[in-house]
């Protein structure tokens, strides 16, 4: 039986994301491009209806983490989303997708932005695999809500982890 797993050709596992994937607004210290990586995944379980993606900083000195992207209502037949698909319009997202506000308060990806001088932080991309064909959350749903109902009718996930820090 084949392993359901995620990844990325623009950084590698447990390695570094880039100057790309730094947010772009100096109010957290970030100065980069705010553009999420392409994403591949395959082999997930045969009977997946739907597929969300969570992007989650558990270093982030919040008490709680810090959650930098979540989409629901991926079409089962796809296996990949494409650099910038994260960005605020959604335009590049597979039909019927759809991403809520992050922990920034802003719609799509937040890029890394751990505190200036803080140790390396961890942004686990994981890829759920649903039973259900569609989460029934409109866009004005709280990521919490979103990720509450993907634990709920997950049967599977993979995660893919990058590393950042600001010097």
């Amino acid at each position: 039986m084949a392993d359901f797993r995620i990844w990325s050709d623009e950084f590698p596992a447990n390695g570094f994301l880039t100057k790309a994937q730094e947010f772009d607004q100096q109010a957290f210290g970030g100065a980069g491009e705010n553009i999420s990586p392409a994403l591949q995944w395959d082999d997930p379980p045969a009977e997946t209806q739907s597929f969300a993606l969570t992007v989650y900083d558990p270093d982030a000195p919040t008490g709680s983490g810090f959650w930098h992207w979540v989409v629901v209502n991926i079409p089962p037949d796809v296996r990949s989303l494409p650099r910038n698909a994260g960005k605020a319009d959604g335009s590049l997202l597979p039909t019927g997708a759809l991403q809520l506000r992050n922990d920034y308060g802003t719609v799509g990806f937040g890029g890394a932005a751990p505190p200036r001088g803080d140790k390396t932080h961890r942004y686990i991309f994981r890829i759920h695999a649903l039973q259900a064909g569609r989460l029934e959350l409109d866009a004005n749903a709280t990521n919490a809500v979103a990720r509450f109902m993907t634990h709920l009718n997950e049967i599977d996930s993979a995660t893919y982890t990058g590393l950042y820090e600001l010097k």
